[in-house]
């Protein structure tokens, strides 16, 4: 709304406020005043002409009440009147037979008509003793119609101002905020960029003042904005080198994030070390008693076939029969069914040890090596819980019995290499957290749109005072050398990477369980 409209509004309403007042303090006073006329008029009227016909009501003068009867009914606004007895027997009456024939109320406030009569009377006594009764009515109707009249004259009287004064109104606001119209306009030009603007001054009054004060402010825009120019290209060269060096430094703190991954699976693979070449030393160890035995069979079959090479030789019968007979006798001494038996279990058996070795190489292989794709994609959470299983296995079945429990779980968008990084150190801290015989149980399931998998031990528990530090970085509970301090912090990161949240509940002396959540932003929806 412009400040010409609010001027209008605003003296229209004003002017319209005191007219309505003048006009309601004007009206409600010629009502009172008419009101109370009208009220002394009837009252006056009845008073007199009950004086008048007091001797003929006393005389009981029928002929000269009729009289006194039908002057009186000359008055313009007289509507009935009627002459009674004490007792209530009519001597005289004329004017509106309807209204005679109803029941008189007398009435005592002009403005509480409802029927446009005022009833009032007059007792005709003598010597304090009542002889008669006068009754009378007066038209109302008349008077109302004049108050209407002047009401809609006052209103239109008050119209008429009101056009006037709106109209003078507009006129003084035009020759007022042409000034400001200017300056508004000045500052349009402003708002869009144009810097070389001013206002042309006219007059020595405020707003001229404004205008010149205005125009101050615009030169010193003008100068600021060419500054500002010149710093935001100062400002834009040195942006670019900075974020040439924010690029920089963000691509080795990735690579220095990775080498820190990196550097705590190995440590993790590293703890696990112990567990794993144990395994690997039995099978070995017995290929290898194996092989020895292998070998001292291999001596014996190399002289059997020594010795069937000599028979080959032999020219005469009696020279074979000899040599098959001595033969005979050394492969009974030798007994070489049983090493020709014995040679195919031991050869059983390292094949079974190799495999047993190829297994924990190649789970350590498959967990150690370096991911290059960093990409998210759909994998069960299942298979990576077996898979870490698999290396830690060596670890854990010498300390505590392991309780799987994988309940049937939708595919999950994830890097499958970190989520068994943060599985290994799960089950690794939770091996470190049972002393002998512990128990630790890893579960799987799904549920409102979400996925989780629990690593719960019933170890030594986490000092409550310890467990809003148990994500931070290089906080450890462990002794110095028996961890980095990193495995936590990272699985953190690594669940946040992955919208994830990763959750401890512990009771010290009772355990720790662990719960990785995946939202269902997380879960896999094929399309």
């Amino acid at each position: 709304m412009s400040l010409k409209l609010k001027t209008i509004l605003g003296v229209a309403i004003i002017e319209a406020l005191l007219l309505g007042l003048l006009i309601t303090v004007t009206l409600n006073y010629l009502k009172s005043t008419n009101y109370e006329g009208l009220y002394k008029r009837a009252t006056t009227t009845a008073t007199l002409f009950a004086t008048t016909t007091k001797d003929a009501v006393l005389s009981h003068d029928l002929a000269s009440l009729e009289d006194f009867t039908t002057e009186l009914m000359k008055n313009p606004d007289l509507v009935y009147v009627r002459i009674k007895s004490h007792d209530g027997q009519v001597f005289s009456q004329a004017g509106n037979k309807t209204i005679l024939n109803r029941p008189f109320h007398e009435d005592h406030q002009v403005n509480q008509v409802a029927d446009g009569v005022f009833d009032v009377n007059a007792e005709i006594r003598e010597g304090g003793m009542l002889y008669g009764v006068i009754e009378l009515g007066i038209d109302t109707n008349s008077l109302s119609k004049q108050i209407r009249e002047v009401w809609q004259w006052s209103l239109s009287i008050a119209i008429g101002e009101m056009g006037l004064v709106a109209l003078f109104s507009y006129l003084l606001g035009t020759y007022l905020i042409s000034g400001l119209t200017r300056l508004r306009y000045a500052a349009y030009r402003i708002s869009k960029g144009y810097t070389d603007v001013s206002v042309e001054l006219k007059g020595k009054d405020e707003i001229a003042e404004v205008s010149q004060a205005f125009n101050v402010m615009s030169e010193r825009l003008k100068n600021v904005s060419q500054s500002r120019e010149q710093y935001e290209r100062q400002l834009e060269a040195l942006n670019q080198t900075l974020e040439n060096r924010i690029e920089r430094r963000t691509e080795d703190l990735k690579k220095t994030n990775e080498q820190l991954i990196h550097s705590e699976k190995m440590a993790s693979i590293g703890t696990l070390a112990a567990g794993v070449a144990h395994e690997i030393n039995n099978p070995v160890g017995f290929i290898m008693s194996n092989i020895r035995t292998l070998s001292n069979y291999t001596q014996t079959y190399n002289e059997v076939i020594s010795r069937l090479q000599q028979l080959d030789e032999q020219q005469s019968e009696d020279g074979l029969r000899q040599s098959l007979h001595s033969l005979k006798a050394w492969l009974k001494q030798k007994d070489i069914e049983f090493i020709r038996e014995d040679m195919e279990e031991i050869i059983a058996d390292i094949h079974e040890g190799n495999e047993r070795i190829n297994h924990i190489v190649s789970g350590l292989k498959d967990f150690s090596h370096v991911d290059q794709d960093k990409s998210y994609k759909p994998a069960n959470l299942n298979d990576a819980v077996e898979k870490t299983l698999r290396v830690t296995e060596n670890e854990l079945k010498y300390k505590a019995e392991t309780i799987v429990s994988l309940s049937e779980i939708p595919l999950v968008n994830c890097n499958i290499s970190q989520i068994q990084q943060v599985l290994l150190n799960l089950i690794i801290n939770a091996s470190h957290a049972i002393k002998e015989d512990g128990q630790i149980e890893i579960r799987s399931w799904a549920g409102n749109n979400r996925v989780y998998i629990s690593v719960r031990d019933n170890g030594c528990g986490i000092d409550p005072s310890l467990h809003q530090k148990i994500f931070d970085p290089f906080f450890t509970t462990k002794k110095v050398g028996k961890g980095t301090g990193l495995g936590l912090a990272i699985s953190y990161n690594i669940m946040k990477e992955h919208q994830g949240k990763i959750k401890m509940e512990s009771k010290q002396n009772e355990g720790t369980c662990f719960t990785l959540d995946f939202p269902e932003a997380a879960i896999y929806a094929p399309k």
